[in-house]
């Protein structure tokens, strides 16, 4: 696997560094450390500051960020073949995304601090961007669970279980896991007597698939993993995989792909999972 860790010096970008080095057997594994400098560009800040005192700024963050790539470095497990460094002075998003294209990266992962989806659409986030415009699968931390030993794997449709099922299948877990896979069959609020009737059977049909869509997936991936088993809940999507992912050290969800501002006015349950679920959740699209 490529893999392409985005690091700073927040903690949640060291959990990152730890959590991918166990989580996965890695052919090369890129740490990108991106410094913006243009708050420092703007006159009313470079003027009063003075030319010399801004340039000496500069090169203190440079070496700063030189010390980072060190210090991460020394977290990634010597097993790993092949260790790469980048840093750059720019745009940290974009420098990230642009490594995950040059580097061909199977997954990238990032840290999260936990901010809030109105504060991420008002004031942006760097981890938040790159899950959602990667080319690859994303990993974002937030804490580190320790060893991983039980994945939450969250299921929605065939082609959204047969996706997560080849990803699973060609990038293999490190060590064993217990894996649970779970389908959520969303309810809807009954407006009048006159719809339940027909509200009852669309229910019933959806359990339906559901159960054959979770029992499908054991089946398959059993000849994955060591311990597979079904779950059934029935609620929001996003509230229950929250519930169910306090039990879990890292939760699986699919990514139907929504972009900009289709994607935040039509929602996405990938998405509220990032800010719902504590423990890392990766993101396969």
């Amino acid at each position: 696997m490529r893999t392409v860790v985005a690091v700073d010096w927040s903690e949640q970008s060291f959990n990152a560094v730890k959590v991918v080095g166990r989580l996965f057997t890695h052919e090369e594994l890129t740490l990108v450390h991106a410094v913006d400098l243009r708050p420092f560009e703007n006159p009313l800040f470079a003027q009063p500051l003075g030319r010399r005192s801004a340039e000496e700024l500069r090169q203190g963050m440079v070496a700063a960020g030189e010390r980072l790539l060190e210090q991460t470095g020394a977290l990634v497990p010597a097993t790993i073949p092949s260790i790469q460094r980048i840093y750059k002075i720019g745009n940290p998003a974009p420098v990230v995304l642009e490594s995950i294209r040059s580097s061909r990266a199977d997954l990238v992962a990032v840290g999260s601090r936990g901010r809030g989806r109105l504060a991420e659409l008002v004031l942006g986030s760097v981890s938040h961007r790159v899950v959602l415009h990667a080319p690859c699968a994303a990993l974002l931390v937030k804490d580190d669970p320790g060893t991983i030993r039980r994945v939450l794997l969250t299921v929605e449709g065939h082609e959204d279980s047969s996706r997560l099922r080849t990803w699973l299948s060609i990038h293999r877990f490190s060590q064993s896991v217990d894996l649970s896979i779970l389908s959520v069959v969303p309810t809807i609020p009954v407006g009048d007597a006159a719809t339940e009737g027909s509200y009852g059977k669309w229910a019933a049909e959806m359990e339906q698939y559901a159960g054959e869509l979770v029992q499908d997936n054991v089946a398959t991936l059993r000849t994955v993993f060591s311990s597979v088993t079904p779950q059934i809940e029935r609620g929001d999507p996003a509230h229950c995989i929250a519930k169910a992912s306090r039990h879990a050290d890292l939760v699986i969800v699919g990514s139907h792909g929504w972009k900009g501002l289709e994607h935040f006015l039509l929602g996405s349950v990938s998405h509220a999972v990032l800010h719902k679920v504590a423990c890392p959740v990766l993101v396969v699209r």
